[in-house]
């Protein structure tokens, strides 16, 4: 049986996540540590990087040429466990190109991996992995070499 302060921690792992979804679509840099532990660790399909700068840096370079973008989740599968946490989230993404790019798109459709602590400021990811499982549409829409070259293609 599943106890209250666990159901609770899954609502708020939840609600993080979804918070994500929104700054990433509104490019609020700044908050991202209100999601990822400083001494993060991740994998978005370009290699092992560490930290929030690098994390920054990163999804800076996917989104910040690009048009508007939705940021959607669904079927998210959470187990807490005391102060730590599993996340797998299915994430689909809309990037609509941005001014002579504008009639472009690029759909990316995968799973979030994230490991959670439960640190004094709260649930944080730890360590995020994406496993990509359809991409679609113009690269080019992202408007940057953001891209892996196998996947630009």
């Amino acid at each position: 049986m599943t106890d209250l302060q666990t159901l609770l921690d899954e609502r708020e792992i939840t609600q993080t996540l979804s918070r994500l979804t929104r700054i990433l679509d509104k490019r609020d840099w700044d908050s991202l540590d209100t999601v990822f532990a400083e001494d993060l660790t991740f994998n978005y399909g370009l290699g092992e990087r560490a930290g929030t700068k690098e994390l920054r840096e990163n999804l800076s370079g996917f989104l910040a040429n690009c048009g508007p973008t939705m940021h959607l989740l669904g079927s998210p599968l959470v187990e807490a466990d005391g102060d730590t946490a599993r996340t797998e989230v299915y994430g689909l993404a809309r990037h609509q190109g941005a001014g002579e790019r504008g009639h472009l798109y690029f759909d990316t459709a995968g799973v979030w991996i994230d490991q959670w602590e439960r640190r004094a400021d709260g649930w944080r990811i730890v360590r995020r992995d994406i496993a990509p499982l359809v991409m679609q549409g113009d690269p080019a829409a992202l408007g940057s070499d953001a891209l892996p070259e196998t996947v630009s293609k």
